[in-house]
């Protein structure tokens, strides 16, 4: 089963995986672009303020080459500050910006961006105006389908038409409103319901718009069904807890005949950029706390997480011991 569109802007990024605090970091999109060559990786949520006024900007910007295409994702709400963190992103190598107006921290809320900024679609509009005329990048925006208690169809519509006029080049529409007071930020990724159907009617309406949709996927053929009615499917907590559930991604959403991809095979490709990391004072865990999700469903599948995890924790993991544990999975036919 595979989807296949003729090659123009809108199959560019048919799947992409989200951009989610304390997980996708430069060394988590590394293992990811090991399971897939094609799907647009995103950095963890950036603070547009805190990048212009740092001095080691390099530890908010750098990437590693292999991780292309890939998109930058910035928070804030103060058009000069967007407008300089813009121009350091295209500077740097990024692929694309990505404009956060979806994440119901109270933290960042309080900042007043994130989610809460759905209520002010004019001054959305002024900051995709401000990254748009300071690169050439594309600039796109990760939104929800409305916020507290406004939520309806009309005020939805009504942003995404502002925003699209302020230049907008793709929409990702987490199908679930937030609320920003009475739950977390992970029950905001659970309770509030689902609606695949208001993004479908927002398509309709405006399908002249890029719009890809995001919240509940949890297989490939989940999204490639929807791939149907959107213009692309954004997965997030399903590929970081699973993420060699994902491994066919380039075969079956693009069309590339590829090798099936094990864990043992990943791993063992990772040892080098491993001790590399390690080599310049990082510590295995860094790298060792994503690498984990990729051994499940297997005989001593959670001792082997727990010697990984134990000994990487301890600063005692090498790349002799973890080659060892990894050609146990070799052996394992996983």
């Amino acid at each position: 089963m595979s989807f296949n569109q003729p090659n123009s802007m809108k199959n560019i990024h048919k799947l992409s995986i989200a951009p989610m605090m304390d997980c996708t970091d430069r060394h988590f999109r590394m293992i990811m672009r090991k399971i897939s060559s094609k799907a647009l990786l995103y950095t963890e949520m950036i603070v547009a303020q805190s990048l212009v006024y740092t001095k080691k900007k390099e530890n908010f910007l750098d990437f590693n080459n292999e991780e292309h295409p890939i998109s930058i994702q910035f928070g804030g709400d103060d058009p000069l500050i967007l407008k300089e963190a813009a121009r350091m992103a295209q500077d740097w190598g990024y692929d694309e910006i990505n404009f956060n107006v979806g994440c119901p921290s109270p933290r960042v809320c309080s900042g007043n961006f994130g989610a809460s900024l759905m209520k002010d679609p004019a001054k959305v509009a002024k900051c995709i105006e401000s990254l748009k005329n300071s690169c050439s990048l594309p600039v796109t925006i990760k939104h929800r389908i409305g916020v507290d208690e406004d939520d309806s169809f009309r005020n939805l519509n009504n942003f995404v038409r502002h925003v699209a006029n302020a230049g907008a080049d793709r929409f990702t529409v987490h199908a679930r409103k937030a609320i920003l007071k009475g739950l977390n930020p992970k029950q905001n990724r659970t309770i509030p319901p689902l609606k695949y159907e208001v993004v479908k009617k927002l398509k309709k309406l405006n399908p002249e718009l890029l719009i890809e949709i995001n919240g509940g996927f949890n297989s490939i053929d989940k999204s490639i069904k929807a791939l149907g009615d959107f213009d692309g499917v954004m997965i997030g907590r399903s590929v970081y807890k699973h993420p060699l559930r994902w491994s066919e991604i380039d075969q079956k959403v693009y069309g590339i005949n590829t090798e099936p991809k094990f864990a043992s095979d990943i791993i063992f490709s990772l040892i080098p950029y491993i001790e590399k990391h390690m080599s310049n004072g990082g510590k295995s865990w860094d790298i060792c706390k994503h690498i984990i999700n990729l051994v499940e469903g297997i005989p001593k599948a959670k001792i082997w997480r727990n010697q990984i995890s134990i000994k990487s924790i301890k600063k005692e993991l090498d790349s002799e011991y973890l080659f060892k544990l990894t050609s146990w999975l070799e052996e394992m036919g996983y």
